[in-house]
């Protein structure tokens, strides 16, 4: 399976790509730096340069083209300020979608945010910036004619992964490491019947493959077998 990932420098992104390239599957993506392209190598990633804001329509068309699935999991949050913020989270999957459309490839995953993530904390004016671009992206895929399936995972942590999850439509927020929402897209790219979902996922007890199967059986219209 060939997939094109935006972000696959980030944390969530990287990890995708080490996971397919483990299976033998061929990720790559957009970066900006030769010792991105260089650490990427070194897991087996043929990364591409290239920037997601200033290229066109036409470029990333031509950058994606071939591949089976789009992944953007790329996102600015709030770091490099509210414009950055805005091209990137808000208008970045957008237009990858468009670009998607353009060269032929149906299947694309957006890895979001969950709505009331850190909510408790009072988070600041920038924060609130950032989460009503990445709405206002899960507003422009869905509205596509593309084999969508957004992905909303819970705060985000760098331990080791559990294997383990809790996924499906709507789901009480807790936490969740970074090698664990990796797992669960790679499994989720890897059923192509699913599409057209918009799943939260955070930290739980089912194994991931469960997880993703148990969605799978549900999504399922009444009397098919899942195959």
């Amino acid at each position: 399976m060939k997939v094109f990932i935006v972000g696959i420098g980030g944390g969530v992104g990287r990890r995708v790509g080490e996971q397919l390239a483990a299976a033998g599957d061929e990720p790559t993506g957009l970066v900006r730096q030769q010792r991105q392209v260089e650490a990427l190598a070194s897991l087996g990633i043929k990364a591409k340069f290239g920037d997601l804001v200033t290229m066109s329509v036409d470029e990333l068309a031509d950058a994606v083209r071939g591949v089976d699935a789009v992944v953007f999991s790329a996102g600015a949050g709030g770091k490099d300020g509210d414009d950055a913020t805005t091209r990137i989270d808000g208008d970045g999957p957008g237009k990858l979608a468009e670009a998607a459309a353009l060269a032929g490839v149906r299947r694309f995953m957006l890895v979001s945010v969950f709505p009331e993530a850190w909510r408790e904390r009072r988070m600041d004016a920038s924060f609130e910036h950032y989460m009503v671009q990445k709405k206002r992206a899960e507003i422009a895929l869905v509205q596509t004619d593309l084999d969508w399936l957004i992905v909303r995972p819970s705060a985000l942590l760098n331990d080791p992964g559990t294997g383990r999850v809790d996924l499906g439509l709507a789901k009480v927020r807790e936490e969740i490491t970074r090698d664990d929402v990796a797992t669960t897209v790679v499994a989720l790219l890897k059923s192509p019947d699913l599409s057209r979902l918009i799943l939260e996922v955070t930290g739980g007890d089912v194994p991931i493959a469960e997880a993703v199967a148990a969605v799978r059986e549900a999504a399922a219209p009444s009397g098919s077998e899942q195959a």
